[in-house]
């Protein structure tokens, strides 16, 4: 069966997809705002995940946080949000049934949100809680750490969350200036898959949304500076496992060769048959959990090999990673395995799109980040076209030794030692 979507685009500048689903029970109400971590300043870090907490704190219309969750659980469905560097999007998922009711609570709380001092000051500790959490599970931190290496002192290179200090010090006017400078209705879009008509979630959009801020966003800040900003970072820390992160900047969200690293990235890291699942746990038995992923952004990319190691271990398997590297570098990968990758990227990225809610997603992170939505069979099409040659090309492209950084969170652990292994 093939998928399909139907965009509008209302006098205000908003943009409307559906993908309508007819055999579904279910709606996912998506709205995409063009705005992340990488529109904040030096004062203002951690923003807009902030705003995105608070626009669940009450509306004119629900002046509670109860008032908004009762509203979409009451019909049997669920809501949340999250922030990313480039991007927000607040959702639900209801009954079909009850798709306006849906729209009109996004739309209350995007339009109308109280943003009340008071709830500001009881949500800002909750938000340094998120942080602490964060810093208190080693593998996230050691995420965290990776982007600080890879980018620096610079928007990209900051946590989303923002730190305890920086939360502390925002007060209502940042969160209506965020709102004004960044909400307008041309820098939104709304995606809604499932049991639903086109013109139905256009005239619902219409009525709810329709109406609001108008200006248009400014542009993203360029990534700056030296990159990668730092080789080696790390957190040293009495726990009983280490956690590692080697990665080095990647491709842009747009890059051609796009297709040709997510090939890559299922060879290298991705699933029990992937190359570093094999070498660095089933045969040498020297982690639990070993992957590779691909983070794509406007200007800029990464591409993240982690692992969770004994400490004792961590110089083995820092080495062992880097070899596959080379190896994708060095040697044409046989037929026979390119194969297996091809299908394997193929066929996860089918079975990704098997719910309303993964469709809505997609679809509307497409448009607010491409200003378009690539058709399913043309992402297939170009994945199976890619060739041991292709990837030969990219890993030279990307797979750069003097770009590579590492991060870890572990016992006894050395700057200046793991700049060694980098070197090795």
């Amino acid at each position: 069966m093939s998928i399909t979507w139907e965009i509008s685009e209302l006098d205000s500048g908003l943009r409307v997809v559906t993908t309508p689903v007819s055999t579904a029970q279910s709606v996912s109400v998506n709205v995409f705002v063009g705005a992340g971590s990488r529109g904040e300043g030096e004062r203002t870090k951690g923003l807009a995940h902030f705003l995105e907490h608070m626009v669940f704190k009450g509306t004119e219309k629900r002046p509670t946080a109860i008032d908004i969750a009762e509203a979409i659980e009451g019909a049997g469905g669920v809501l949340n949000a999250y922030t990313a560097k480039e991007i927000t999007c607040y959702w639900n998922h209801v009954p079909f049934d009850r798709l306006e009711l849906a729209m009109d609570v996004l739309a209350d709380m995007l339009t109308h949100s109280r943003l009340d001092q008071e709830e500001i000051d009881r949500e800002r500790s909750v938000v340094q809680q998120e942080i602490r959490r964060t810093k208190d599970h080693p593998a996230a931190w050691c995420g965290e750490l990776l982007g600080e290496a890879l980018f620096g002192d610079q928007p990209m290179g900051w946590s989303t969350a923002g730190t305890e200090e920086t939360v502390e010090e925002l007060q209502r006017q940042d969160f209506v200036s965020w709102l004004d400078t960044w909400y307008g209705l041309g820098n939104v879009v709304v995606s809604v898959a499932g049991n639903a008509s086109p013109d139905r979630v256009t005239a619902l959009a219409e009525k709810h949304i329709g109406d609001g801020r108008r200006p248009g966003a400014p542009a993203v800040t360029p990534v700056e500076g030296r990159i990668p900003a730092r080789r080696a970072i790390c957190d040293s820390r009495e726990i009983s496992q280490t956690n590692l992160a080697l990665g080095m900047p990647a491709l842009p969200r747009d890059d051609p060769d796009r297709y040709v690293l997510q090939v890559l990235n299922s060879l290298l890291g991705r699933g029990m048959s992937s190359r570093l699942f094999k070498e660095v746990r089933e045969r040498r038995g020297l982690a639990y959990s070993v992957s590779s992923s691909v983070s794509r952004h406007k200007d800029t990319g990464a591409f993240t090999v982690t692992a969770g190691v004994s400490p004792e271990k961590l110089d083995e398997t820092v080495t062992v990673i880097q070899e596959e590297l080379t190896k994708l570098v060095q040697e044409t990968v046989p037929e026979g395995e390119m194969t297996k990758a091809r299908d394997y990227t193929v066929g996860s990225f089918r079975l990704s799109l098997e719910t309303p809610m993964a469709l809505a997603q997609r679809a509307g992170e497409q448009l607010i980040t491409l200003g378009k939505i690539e058709p399913i069979e043309t992402v297939v099409e170009r994945i199976e076209s890619v060739s041991a040659d292709d990837i030969l090309r990219v890993a030279r492209r990307v797979l750069v030794p003097e770009n590579a950084v590492l991060s870890v969170v572990g016992p006894e652990l050395d700057e200046e030692v793991l700049l060694k292994l980098l070197a090795a």
